[in-house]
């Protein structure tokens, strides 16, 4: 049964993050709710505070690659791309200057 229930807490939390003071009620109320030890209580939030986490950086993931996607689209450049071109003017202006001289 606490599978079960663990495993709804985790689909249901999802990326949210708990602060501690709210960890720590959260866990008061597990435990009365589902008659469960502290330490089963610390373990099942311990594996809701590592989902969240996985969750957040695999939405930041996400986004980032989704930006980056519309800014190609768009015609834009990388930050790479961008600095790649600033070294070839650097190169191209110095050439110049000493060419004029």
């Amino acid at each position: 049964m606490i599978e079960l229930i663990e495993k709804s807490l985790l689909a249901g939390v999802g990326a949210l993050s708990l602060s501690q003071q709210k960890a720590d009620e959260f866990l008061i109320e597990i435990k009365q709710r589902l008659n469960i030890s502290e330490e089963e209580g610390r373990a099942l939030l311990d594996k809701l505070r590592v989902t969240a986490d996985e969750n957040r950086s695999r939405l930041e993931e996400i986004a980032r690659e989704e930006v980056a996607k519309a800014i190609k689209r768009m015609g834009g450049v990388t930050q790479d791309e961008f600095d790649k071109l600033k070294k070839k003017v650097s190169k191209l202006e110095k050439a110049l200057k000493e060419a004029g001289n």
